[in-house]
C-alpha cells in the first residue's frame, strides 16, 4: 500500500491561520514530504466553501508544488468535469505534466455541490453525460498527436489540435471519484483507478472495493495491462504520544468531518438504501443527524489517530482489503504545520516501512 497526502486547503477560523499562510505552509509541507517516501500529493477542487476548502484552482497550486519537488507525484483529485470543457482540462493537465516532469495523476468526477452546479449553470441531470463525453474527449486529446473531432450531445468540434501534449503517454494515470456502486462499476469497465471517500464509512467502501475488483476482472481479465487501483482518503494523525495525537484529532480532524458531512449529507441520504450493511446496522444514522465525534469516526473506519503501533495495526485493515493508495489527510487542514511535520516524519519512519513491497 502506498501512502499519499490529501489536501483541501482548509482555512478554519479557529485555527487562526490566514489564507496566504495556509497556501505557503502547505507548499512547504509537500516539499518536506517529497523526501519522506510519500507517493502523491493530492488536491481536490472545491468552490464557494469558506473555511472547509479554498482549493478552487488546484492545478495552479500543484504547478507551484512541481517547482519545489523532484520525486513526489502530483494528483488532481478530482477535476469535476461538468464544470469544465474537456479540451481546457486536457490543455491544463498536459501543462502540469510537463512542468512536473511527468508526475501528474489525474482524477475526474461529477462533483457533489448543488451550489456549484447552480452557480456554474449546470443541470445535475446532465452530469453523467458530461462526464462520459468529457472523459472520452480527454483520452482522445491526450493520445492523438493530430487534430481531433467529436460529435456528441454536449460537445461538438472538428479539426482541433490540442497543445501542449503530456509527457506521460498515452496519458497520465486516470482516476475516477467513485461514490455510488454504479460509479465503481463504471470505473472498472473503463479501466480507471477509483478514489473513494472520505465521507463514506469503511464498511461501505470495503464492499465497493470488492465489487470494483470483481468487475475489473470481469471486464479486463485476470491479468490486465493496467491493473485495478484503489485510493481511499482517511483522516490520520500519528505521534509518539498516542493520547496527544487523539486530542489533536478530536478537535481538528473532527471539525473536518463535521464540515464535510454537512456538505454531503444529502448525497449520503440518497445512497444509504443501496447498501445492505446500512439496513442491517443503521451505521449512517449518527452521521446524517450530525452527531459526529472522534469515537464514532473511528468506529466507522474514517479516522486513525494514535501512536505508531496503533496506526500500523489499524491501517493493515485497509491494505488487506485492497486499498493501494491511502490518501492521508494529516491533520485534515486544521493542525499547525509543525504538528503536521511531526506526524509526517513519524509516519515515514515508523509506519510506511511496514507496508512497503519488501516488508514481511
Amino acid at each position: 500500500m502506498e501512502f499519499d497526502l490529501f489536501y483541501e486547503l482548509a482555512v478554519p477560523d479557529f485555527a487562526e491561520r490566514h489564507e496566504r499562510q495556509v497556501f505557503e505552509e502547505t507548499l512547504e509541507e509537500i516539499a518536506f514530504a517529497d523526501g519522506l517516501g510519500f507517493g502523491t500529493a493530492w488536491l481536490t477542487e472545491h468552490h464557494f466553501m469558506p473555511q472547509y476548502g479554498h482549493s478552487s484552482a488546484p492545478d495552479l497550486f500543484l504547478a507551484a508544488a512541481a517547482q519545489k519537488t523532484r520525486r513526489i507525484r502530483l494528483g488532481l483529485g478530482i477535476v469535476p468535469l461538468p464544470y469544465h470543457h474537456p479540451l481546457l482540462v486536457a490543455e491544463r493537465a498536459a501543462t502540469l505534466d510537463i512542468l512536473s516532469g511527468g508526475r501528474l495523476e489525474l482524477g475526474i468526477g461529477r462533483g457533489f455541490s448543488p451550489k456549484e452546479y447552480e452557480t456554474f449553470g449546470i443541470r445535475t441531470e446532465d452530469s453523467r453525460g458530461l462526464v462520459d463525453e468529457g472523459l472520452e474527449i480527454l483520452i482522445k486529446a491526450f493520445a492523438e498527436p493530430g487534430p481531433i473531432g467529436f460529435a456528441g450531445r454536449h460537445f461538438r468540434f472538428a479539426d482541433i489540435a490540442v497543445r501542449p501534449r503530456p509527457i506521460q503517454q498515452p496519458h497520465p494515470p486516470l482516476w475516477m471519484a467513485a461514490v455510488s456502486p454504479e460509479s465503481f462499476e463504471l470505473a472498472a469497465r473503463l479501466g480507471l483507478g477509483v478514489l473513494a471517500g472520505p465521507f463514506k464509512p469503511w464498511f461501505m467502501v470495503k464492499e465497493d472495493i470488492r465489487h470494483y475488483r470483481a468487475a475489473y476482472a470481469r471486464h479486463h481479465g485476470d491479468n490486465p495491462r493496467c491493473p485495478p487501483r484503489v485510493g481511499m482518503t482517511l483522516g490520520i494523525f500519528c505521534l509518539d504520544d498516542g493520547k496527544e495525537a487523539r486530542a489533536i484529532a478530536r478537535t481538528n480532524i473532527t471539525w473536518f468531518y463535521r464540515e464535510l458531512l454537512r456538505l454531503t449529507a444529502p448525497l449520503l441520504s440518497r445512497l444509504q438504501d443501496g447498501y445492505e450493511y446500512y439496513r442491517r446496522f443503521g451505521a449512517l444514522a449518527p452521521l446524517l443527524k450530525g452527531g459526529v465525534n472522534l469515537p464514532i469516526l473511528e468506529r466507522l473506519g474514517m479516522v486513525v489517530a494514535g501512536d505508531p503501533e496503533h496506526c500500523r495495526k489499524r491501517l493493515r485493515t485497509y491494505a488487506e482489503a485492497g486499498v493501494d493508495h491511502l490518501l492521508c489527510a494529516v491533520g485534515a487542514g486544521a493542525s499547525p504545520t509543525d504538528q503536521n511535520r511531526q506526524a509526517l516524519t513519524l509516519l515515514s519512519e515508523q509506519v510506511l516501512p511496514a507496508f512497503s513491497a519488501c516488508a514481511s
